[in-house]
């Protein structure tokens, strides 16, 4: 954002007639980190100071590494006639300070579990983070630089978190909705704290670096992070340090088109260290940067680096045309400004090369002491070790050993919702990594931990070490931070809220089924059965928009032992996130069918919950609620087998034979039938055709009882609809 007293238009006029009298070697004339002594009105602005030589050799070494990861992103994207120059650009100086000094890290052990962590919330400035990786010295070979957004490469568009299509060392997290990589740095930070708390000792510190996250105008006007900074401020991550890449443009225009808010009084009020620098000055960001690691005083910090965006290509620089491709046709051109061959792409000097194998040297020394401290730490604490490991490797009791855990549920009729409260701390019990949170609504949705303890800052009752996270009324930033804890690879994250309100963190949603990781929602007053608060918070379409998400397994169970298998589902599964969808109303125990059937049943997805006594000729299909009427309306029909289905995206898992096993082909569309108090067209790839009792409109605000039987949701209509 533009700050009052900034001259932006001065500063670019400047800054190109600098750039066009510059055509020396990068490390002679880049002391002033290629920007000009322009001395802006903005608060906390910090300027350099004299330095030592030694100094001033780190300095220079910085700034030409700085032009040198400039030409390796002109390159790549000229190359690949696609991605975003602007940030990789403006931002050099930043990730020459944060690589090449500030940040602990090693290439060789790209998950060493106390590495400072990187995210790069802009995540379409991509070739910034994939320059620095590969000058650093990570596993990110100069082929796979050069092969930025091809298929199968290295270098995706976006950074992605290492899966099963993509592994980059030193990606921490997958970035490209804006605003979310700011939202997962605070789940880094959060994750770290909590693992200060379970695991350091008075002896032995294993636990104390810092997250950094770059970030942009993009990202700072999409809500989810300031839901995550107000959290972040609250719960005083004081390990947390964002960096802000303040050029004053945004893609369609520059950004006072469109924004006039004062950014850095906005976080201040929120409780946020903010400090504006000259985001070109070395000296300046080192100093910023180093000053936000040193501070202890609870308040996260975020660092506003006043940059040019495209910096080096004068005819884009400073301007909207630079957030794109569109400097590519000045690439070769621009080179000599920076001190770089124009007829050798890719350049990386001898001097950046040796200057990172000493950045190594340093890190691998602060790496080799702390892996001392991790072995006497492990000798001294063999039951706190077993347990760290166990949830960085996610090893965990198998499902049958879980199952084996928690004795059958002999529950009454009781909501599903209720029976998850019990299961829950079976589950934490069982797993002592996992946690959870709500975002205010753990009275409600029914998943707290009894005796886990509240995360926090301290007061009352919280401590870092709490197992439940209290998220305060930001479902977007719950599930960007959830995404955090993920990504830090030790705790196993749930959160819960009311399944109507899943849409508000749809998107990180998506980004935990891309990235794969093994995060649970508990989304709880499922249906139209919520009742009298009427149809704002009757999700009739939430579950089949949620199935359609790839990757993401959507459980419903019918009753208290098909929420057993849920949970142990959502636990088991490390590849991907689950969604758990727990009712408000009573339902039913499916009594009749045994114990086991049920909770292995939902692993499976589905299964014969009542097999017909005579020649099948009718298939009747349902989950959650109303797997009551169906067994009910069925319970005497000889030629009908009842199908629960509690998650489809198991279910297609499965072998041909298995599936064939529970929904025979020779019942034909006019046999198959499917109940489910929600948008129908998700069942009709199993009746194939056939007949599906469900809820294509809104409900209405009544007694839920009264809802449920004037759309059509009971024992009787199913029935009458089947004719059996």
């Amino acid at each position: 954002a533009r700050h009052d007293g900034d001259p932006p238009a001065l500063y670019i006029s400047i800054m190109k007639l600098f750039t066009a009298f510059v055509a020396v070697a990068a490390g002679l004339t880049s002391i002033n980190g290629f920007a000009p002594n322009v001395a802006f009105k903005t608060r906390h602005f910090a300027s350099a100071t004299s330095l030592s030589s030694t100094a001033v050799d780190m300095k220079s070494s910085l700034a030409t590494a700085a032009n040198e990861a400039r030409g390796l992103a002109m390159d790549s994207i000229a190359a690949a006639k696609s991605g975003h120059m602007g940030l990789p650009l403006g931002a050099a100086e930043v990730g020459a300070v944060l690589y090449g000094d500030q940040m602990q890290y090693n290439p060789s052990d790209p998950q060493w579990i106390n590495r400072d962590r990187f995210i790069l919330s802009a995540g379409h400035g991509s070739m910034f983070v994939y320059s620095w990786l590969n000058l650093a010295g990570f596993d990110l070979p100069m082929d796979e630089v050069k092969n930025f957004r091809q298929h199968h490469s290295m270098t995706p568009g976006h950074p992605e978190f290492p899966n099963s299509e993509h592994n980059t060392p030193g990606i921490e997290c997958t970035t490209g909705p804006l605003g979310q990589g700011i939202a997962n740095a605070a789940g880094f930070a959060a994750s770290e704290k909590m693992a200060a708390a379970r695991f350091n000792t008075a002896d032995h510190k294993i636990f104390d670096h810092h997250v950094f996250a770059l970030c942009g105008d993009g990202c700072i006007q999409e809500g989810v992070s300031h839901e995550a900074a107000c959290f972040a401020a609250h719960e005083k991550l004081d390990n947390l340090i964002v960096l802000y890449d303040s050029n004053d443009v945004t893609l369609d225009k520059m950004a006072d088109y469109t924004q006039s808010e004062d950014v850095g009084a906005r976080y201040e009020a929120v409780g946020w260290d903010v400090v504006t620098i000259d985001g070109h000055d070395i000296d300046a960001v080192t100093k910023a940067v180093a000053d936000a690691k040193a501070s202890k005083n609870g308040k996260p910090t975020m660092i506003i680096c006043r940059t040019v965006i495209g910096k080096g290509i004068p005819d884009i620089e400073g301007t909207n045309a630079a957030h794109g491709e569109a400097g590519v046709k000045f690439v070769d051109a621009s080179k000599a400004g920076l001190g770089l061959p124009e007829d050798d792409k890719w350049f990386v000097s001898d001097g950046t090369r040796s200057f990172f194998n000493d950045v190594q040297a340093k890190n691998k020394a602060i790496y080799d002491d702390w892996q001392k401290t991790y072995t006497a730490w492990k000798g001294s604490n063999p039951d706190l070790a077993t347990q760290l490991e166990n949830g960085l490797a996610k090893k965990q009791p198998s499902a049958d050993e879980m199952f084996a855990a928690i004795p059958p549920m002999a529950a009454p009729a009781e909501a599903t919702r209720v029976s998850g409260a019990k299961i829950i701390n079976n589950i934490a019990e069982l797993v002592p990594t996992y946690i959870s949170g709500s975002a205010d609504l753990h009275g409600s949705t029914r998943n707290y931990i009894e005796g886990g303890g509240n995360f926090g800052a301290g007061g009352a009752d919280k401590t870092y070490a709490g197992r439940n996270l209290y998220y305060g009324i930001r479902e977007h930033a719950m599930g960007s931070i959830m995404n955090g804890f993920s990504y830090h690879g030790i705790f196993t994250p749930s959160g819960s809220t009311f399944l109507v309100f899943a849409d508000y963190l749809r998107a990180t949603i998506r980004v935990a089924a891309l990235a794969e990781l093994g995060v649970s929602y508990v989304f709880t007053h499922d249906s139209i059965g919520v009742g009298e608060d009427g149809p704002t918070h009757q999700p009739v379409e939430t579950v089949s928009g949620l199935r359609v998400i790839p990757n993401l397994d959507v459980i419903r169970p019918g009753d208290a032992e098909e929420t057993v298998g849920a949970y142990v589902a959502s636990v088991d599964r490390t590849d991907g996130p689950t969604a758990l969808i727990f009712s408000r109303q009573n339902m039913d125990q499916m009594d009749g069918v045994d114990v086991d059937t049920r909770r292995q049943g939902v692993l499976k997805g589905g299964y014969v919950a009542k097999k017909e006594t005579g020649a099948l000729d009718t298939i009747v299909m349902a989950s959650g609620s109303e797997m009551q009427h169906v067994m009910k309306a069925f319970a005497d029909s000889p030629t009908v087998r009842v199908v629960s289905m509690p998650c489809m995206e198991r279910f297609d898992r499965q072998s041909d034979e298995y599936k064939e096993s529970v929904l025979p082909s020779s019942v034909p569309s006019s046999g198959r039938f499917a109940m489910e108090a929600g948008v129908s067209a998700p069942w009709y790839k199993y009746t194939l055709g056939g007949k599906v009792v469900g809820v294509d409109r809104f409900g209405f605000s009544a007694p839920g009882d009264i809802v449920m039987k004037e759309l059509g949701m009971t024992a009787e209509n199913i029935k009458a609809v089947v004719g059996k």
